[in-house]
């Protein structure tokens, strides 16, 4: 894996996974970066080349005057699919990454050759369970000055690697069963953004967006049927933060989509059971 970037408005920090033939783009979600898709990167890139770009304030990229939000992302990512990318990609988005990547297949279809949707955060059905400590801290980093407080204490009183750990079980997956240079990549990511000035601010005010995006279900189900590309959605049945129960309710608006379900799997599938996500995936490419 290469570390580049790119000048898009400002910088813009991607993993180069190399690899030869159709281009691979995988967009990470709120709070992640490239370190997402490092257990899966070099499998993929025996299909095509592989890249995965840092989102505005996310990795290694800098906000840099730029507003963080669900649609500043879908401009940044059609432009780098439009200025690095150069032909139609297959693009990858696991959660906030699965809404700008269905975002930008919508209004940018001549970007996009296939579509996948890994637990993208879209509208939750009406009536659905939703995880009591998922709502608490959503409903948290909503409020403006107190998403701000809590943040800010929670990594003064805890640090970074904390936050860390226990992000990745809310997702899911044990600190302890992540490949060792994976766990040290994404530590070191993480002691390193503390110093970050704009980092707190580019996690909560892509937080808001993706709230206030997914507060319009009618507006994003129009943009749903108005996707072109032949799209797979994937979804962990024991993902805490998004309910399998979207995914199932965007096969029934797109009936020639196709759904598979990982029994007993997380947010992050692509890191949590590598091997399973990257079979569903290629298998679904083979067929389509």
């Amino acid at each position: 894996m290469k570390s580049r970037s790119i000048d898009l408005g400002g910088p813009v920090h991607f993993a180069d996974f190399g690899g030869e033939g159709p281009p691979i783009v995988l967009v990470h979600g709120l709070g992640g970066s490239h370190v997402n898709w490092m257990a899966v990167g070099a499998t993929l890139a025996k299909r095509g080349r592989v890249l995965a770009p840092d989102l505005l304030g996310f990795g290694r990229t800098p906000l840099a005057g730029r507003r963080p939000g669900v649609r500043t992302n879908v401009d940044l990512l059609a432009r780098f699919l439009r200025e690095e990318v150069k032909e139609p990609a297959i693009l990858v988005g696991n959660s906030m990454g699965g809404l700008v990547s269905m975002l930008t297949a919508a209004t940018r279809p001549d970007l996009i050759a296939r579509l996948v949707l890994v637990g993208a955060a879209l509208p939750v059905p009406f009536g659905t369970r939703i995880d009591r400590a998922v709502a608490g801290l959503f409903a948290i980093y909503a409020v403006p000055l107190l998403g701000e407080l809590v943040l800010g204490y929670r990594l003064r009183k805890v640090g970074p690697e904390k936050v860390l750990r226990d992000t990745l079980r809310l997702c899911g997956i044990s600190p302890s069963k992540v490949p060792p240079e994976i766990m040290e990549a994404a530590l070191a990511l993480a002691r390193e953004r503390v110093s970050f000035p704009w980092a707190n601010q580019a996690f909560l005010g892509s937080a808001r967006s993706m709230l206030r995006e997914n507060a319009q279900p009618a507006r994003l189900h129009a943009q749903i049927r108005a996707v072109r590309a032949k799209t797979l959605l994937v979804h962990g049945t024991a993902d805490r933060l998004v309910n399998v129960a979207v995914s199932r309710t965007v096969l029934g608006l797109r009936p020639d989509w196709t759904l598979t379900e990982l029994e007993g799997v997380g947010h992050m599938p692509q890191l949590e059971v590598p091997e399973r996500w990257t079979a569903a995936i290629t298998s679904w490419l083979d067929g389509a």
